[in-house]
């Protein structure tokens, strides 16, 4: 796991998926589920979306 702008990043995926295929937002909704507060980025730099949390403490 990594830090991002006061995020930790759970996961990240490529930007290339397929049309109506949404990877991310899946993994996001199952982190939420078991109550992870995740939400999906776009990090442009690596064109990638990027699921994090808060980072604790910050």
């Amino acid at each position: 796991m990594t830090t991002a702008s006061g995020a930790k990043v759970l996961e990240r995926f490529p930007a290339g998926s397929p049309r109506g295929s949404w990877p991310a937002g899946e993994y996001a909704a199952r982190c939420r589920a078991q109550g992870e507060p995740a939400t999906v980025v776009m990090d442009l730099e690596s064109d990638a979306f990027l699921v994090v949390v808060p980072a604790e403490g910050g």
